[in-house]
């Protein structure tokens, strides 16, 4: 697509108003083949519990399912909560997607719960002392994709195997632990943009190289909606600012189609906390999407882009794909006549 900055998705699964996980994971492979077909870099699975709107939550069984629906594109996590895991199992689960997949996988990694702490409880996460454990449970995974017999205990599959580990977050605790470990850092941008210039910071001035990584390499999230007209990219991203609103009031519905008069639906306050969370969403044509995600990357300098495409329904999903691909061929070619590249 793009040899300047790679354009990558990240999926949730979502799981429609009127139907279950069943046609969802349908639509996902259906989704992950059309990136493919369009140029993207990744695609990546994220971790959620007890949403009814997101069937994510055995994410390295949907990154197996991804990764042998396609040939090409890297499939990976975005991330698994380690905490939520036994660095054994999580070696385990890759090392066999490794080595089933090999060269195509891809293992972020996250420190929150990706749930309420109810859920968390009930995955059996210790919510104590979670900063402290995280540095040393990373160490402990990476040391399982180790080639070295360092311990008794052995992945297998997993050592020996070349399964990059990336760290994900949206504070400055994982910038911090990304740049002394010498890892690929993602940044959740796309629901929680208020730390995003500080983290790039602070990972990019504690980097110190690795045996993975030789100098920072920074991808950033997005939201995405692109359609053939600005009115019907808004409209289509209304079912993202209905789920924003739902989580702030405690529901956990799933994705519902479009509303033909947000301005109704939601209260002042309510505006102003979903429109600050979704700061780093674009929502248009090619050539305005071309223009925003143009001055996020640069002032972002990122490395990498990953977009979220979170749309009701399932044809406009595969055109907004479409259209962000036509994007970064832009970018890529210094923006061409754009009326060509769609």
């Amino acid at each position: 697509m793009t040899d300047a900055v790679p354009f990558s998705i990240l999926d949730l699964a979502p799981i429609r108003r009127g139907e279950e996980a069943q046609q969802a994971f349908v639509q996902l492979r259906e989704r992950a083949q059309w990136a493919e077909r369009c140029g993207f870099n990744r695609y990546w699975l994220a971790e959620h519990h007890n949403m009814s709107g997101i069937g994510s939550a055995a994410t390295s069984v949907l990154v197996g399912h991804i990764a042998g629906a396609t040939e090409r594109i890297r499939v990976g996590s975005g991330g698994i909560m380690l905490p939520n895991h036994a660095p054994l199992v999580i070696a385990e689960q890759f090392g066999t997607l490794e080595s089933l997949y090999p060269g195509r996988i891809d293992l972020g990694l996250g420190r929150a719960p990706g749930t309420d702490l109810t859920t968390a409880h009930a995955l059996r996460r210790k919510l104590e002392g979670s900063d402290h454990d995280f540095p040393r449970d990373v160490v402990e995974l990476q040391n399982y994709f180790s080639d070295a017999l360092t311990g008794r205990v052995r992945a297998v599959p997993g050592a020996g195997l070349n399964v990059p580990i990336w760290l994900l977050g949206s504070s400055l605790f994982s910038a911090q632990l990304a740049g002394m470990l010498g890892l690929p850092y993602a940044f959740a941008s796309h629901f929680a943009p208020d730390h995003l210039m500080d983290a790039l910071a602070i990972y990019r001035s504690e980097f110190r190289p690795s045996q993975q990584l030789s100098k920072p390499y920074v991808m950033v999230g997005t939201s995405v909606v692109g359609a053939d007209s600005a009115e019907e990219a808004r409209r289509l991203f209304t079912s993202q600012q209905v789920q924003s609103v739902q989580m702030m009031r405690g529901e956990r519905e799933k994705i519902a189609p479009p509303v033909e008069d947000i301005e109704a639906y939601w209260v002042p306050p309510e505006r102003e906390a979903v429109d600050h969370k979704l700061r780093y969403a674009f929502v248009g044509t090619v050539s305005s999407l071309a223009d925003g995600l143009g001055a996020f990357l640069e002032e972002t300098q990122a490395d990498e882009l990953i977009a979220t495409v979170r749309i009701f329904d399932q044809s406009a999903s595969l055109r907004s794909l479409e259209i962000l691909a036509a994007v970064g061929q832009a970018l890529a070619s210094g923006r061409p006549d754009l009326a060509q590249v769609v």
